[in-house]
């Protein structure tokens, strides 16, 4: 379902929008993370296909999806009424709740449409993604701030994206939780194990636990329920594992590298039934967004949800 975007919120992405550039070939001079120097974005980052979307609230970086179009097209803008049902059937069911922000078209040198681009408020952070020219979703666009654009990780330390280093330092204790947040679940969810919980920019808190499936329950910054997502189903007569990340299979790390370029491995289980893994639930972190993605035994997609 699509909201309006607070007048907050509308004004700090209008300013960072201003600067939407017309062409994906002329590049953009950005401050490299390593060295500290202005460098032209010599990694593939050109004007256009680098798109502000905003401002962290958190660490005040300006902040940018990258890669949005490919060197040889641009983008021109169009209204969200345009899209393609493909997209906005997409949007309703992987990011309930989602404001709208903008979208664009990729056209090649003769015309053509060759895809979609559409930034979206989720949870109050940016998201962009692609999509092809038929509106079939291809990948979250990696977002990076402006110092970061040129070479180099994407992040700088202290920086919105510094979780990349894989410190995973987001991690909040079970023990260490508010007793509002775990009187939460012995009032409402008494049969839950909790297995892991996150802290978020914004420090709010997001709860991983299993009982009769597996869940994320997400609490605001005060430890106040907000909303609970299932991300995957029944788990009667099934049991669950922990996974490390290089003990999945190869299928489900290549597709989670494609498709959520510079994510953060948060927590991954098998689920098994008769003594057999059936599927695997990986819980991952892309740009600050939060993501369950299950695969069935084999390692192949079966759907994300965004929590």
């Amino acid at each position: 379902m699509k909201t309006n975007l607070g007048r907050t919120l509308a004004i700090i992405f209008s300013i960072a929008l201003v600067g939407l550039f017309s062409s994906c070939k002329k590049e953009i001079s950005a401050t490299n993370s390593t060295t500290g120097s202005s460098n032209p974005a010599v990694s593939g980052v050109t004007a256009n296909a680098t798109v502000p979307v905003g401002i962290s609230s958190a660490t005040n970086d300006s902040i940018y999806v990258v890669g949005a179009c490919d060197s040889t097209d641009h983008l021109d803008t169009m209204a969200f009424s345009n899209l393609p049902a493909a997209i906005t059937t997409f949007l309703d069911s992987s990011y309930a709740g989602y404001s709208f922000m903008k979208a664009f078209t990729q056209v090649d040198s003769s015309g053509n449409i060759t895809g979609y681009v559409v930034i979206i408020n989720f949870n109050n952070l940016p998201v962009g993604l692609k999509f092809d020219a038929s509106g079939n979703f291809i990948k979250v666009l990696e977002q990076r701030g402006r110092q970061d654009l040129g070479e180099g990780p994407g992040y700088h330390e202290g920086g919105c994206f510094s979780n990349r280093d894989g410190r995973n330092r987001d991690t909040v204790a079970i023990t260490g939780l508010p007793a509002s947040i775990t009187n939460y679940f012995a009032t409402n969810y008494p049969q839950d194990t909790l297995v892991r919980a996150y802290r978020t920019l914004d420090s709010s808190y997001v709860i991983l636990s299993i009982d009769n499936g597996s869940f994320a329950t997400l609490f605001d910054s005060t430890g106040t329920f907000v909303k609970r997502i299932q991300l995957n189903g029944n788990m009667e007569g099934r049991t669950r594992a922990v996974v490390a990340q290089n003990a999945l299979p190869a299928s489900v790390q290549t597709y989670l590298t494609s498709t959520y370029p510079n994510y953060v491995f948060e927590q991954a289980f098998s689920i098994s039934q008769n003594n057999a893994v059936v599927a695997y639930v990986v819980c991952i972190d892309a740009n600050g967004t939060k993501y369950g993605v299950l695969f069935d035994a084999s390692g192949n997609f079966i759907r994300a949800v965004a929590f």
